[in-house]
């Protein structure tokens, strides 16, 4: 499966378990593969239930957004696992989206990772 961000096709690569629970769920999944710009750079894939977000749909069930962002201060070591954030503009998104997003669902957890 591809779909289309921001003039860029991404591949949507699913594991036989994450399409069996996309195709059990009622409600839209939202991945979002979040680029974090701080004292370093971090690669995340978070999902939520699908709430009007700026997304993509891949499938009637499966959503995905591609979110660049940054931290407010590069004090990491102060903050938890998610950091005071503001969205991070970029003049050329299409030079960060990712040219992939695999998603697996393991133990009752969705997982997911997205590469260049």
């Amino acid at each position: 499966m591809h779909i289309t961000l921001a003039d860029k096709s991404v591949e949507i690569r699913l594991s036989r378990a994450a399409s069996t629970a996309l195709s059990q769920r009622t409600a839209p999944l939202l991945a979002e593969m979040e680029l974090l710009f701080s004292c370093l750079i971090r690669k995340k894939v978070r999902f939520s239930e699908l709430n009007g977000e700026n997304a993509m749909p891949v499938s009637d069930r499966l959503w995905v957004r591609f979110r660049p962002v940054m931290t407010r201060v590069c004090a990491m070591s102060s903050v938890a696992d998610t950091p005071p954030l503001d969205d991070f503009p970029i003049v050329n998104a299409r030079a960060y989206v990712p040219r992939w997003l695999s998603i697996d669902y393991r133990k009752g957890q969705w997982l997911g990772e997205f590469g260049y």
